[in-house]
């Protein structure tokens, strides 16, 4: 990620309040864990210490995400696709080092995730997730998926799960540019190793 370094630091838990601590319960399941108070508690995430500044946004951001991550019918290496793709395109470090681990938890093999970095014309792929990084690289390229590809994702996923390639797209995009933007280091427990050089970043 090119740029100054951190433009905006995460909220650290004990500066939560506690109408932010109750939101933040009421969204992530593990919260209590970051908000204990206890001297052996975690760090809370960075991604989540964003939303310490601005807690109407960070209610309904959390509850969007976990629809996204959760209630949607598109299988979840195949989501976890899309969101590595993404994340290497728009060049966000940590939104790539987090789904890499995530994304391997979810089926996707440690050369899987690699070969995302080369698109979707590598090998390893099957003609679905050949369409899908296609779509995605349409849709961050030119904004739109092209016709071939979008009758190409019809023979294979209904309507709904067509509607969720294009929100999962379009909303870690989002992420990304939030992250790129404030100078989102990596957490503590991440392997910063597991980052390839991404393009435009200097490494």
């Amino acid at each position: 990620m090119t740029g100054t370094g951190v433009r905006l630091a995460p909220v650290p838990a004990d500066q939560w309040d506690e109408e932010s601590r109750a939101m933040l319960r009421g969204h992530v399941r593990t919260a209590e864990k970051f908000l204990s108070g206890e001297p052996d508690a975690p760090r809370l995430p960075n991604v989540l210490g964003i939303f310490g500044h601005q807690l109407s946004l960070g209610s309904a951001w959390l509850h969007y995400n976990g629809v996204l991550l959760q209630d949607v019918s598109l299988e979840p290496r195949l989501r976890e696709l899309l969101i590595l793709r993404v994340a290497w395109l728009s060049r966000s470090r940590y939104e790539w080092v987090q789904h890499a681990r995530l994304g391997q938890q979810a089926g996707l093999t440690y050369a899987q995730v690699e070969a995302v970095t080369r698109g979707a014309d590598d090998a390893v792929w099957t003609p679905l997730e050949r369409h899908l990084l296609a779509a995605t690289d349409q849709l961050l390229d030119v904004q739109r998926v092209d016709d071939a590809t979008w009758s190409a994702l019809r023979e294979e996923l209904d309507s709904g799960q067509l509607l969720e390639v294009l929100f999962i797209v379009g909303s870690y995009l989002c992420l990304s540019l939030v992250f790129n933007s404030v100078g989102l280091e990596l957490d503590a427990d991440m392997d910063p190793s597991a980052a390839p050089d991404l393009p435009g970043t200097g490494g």
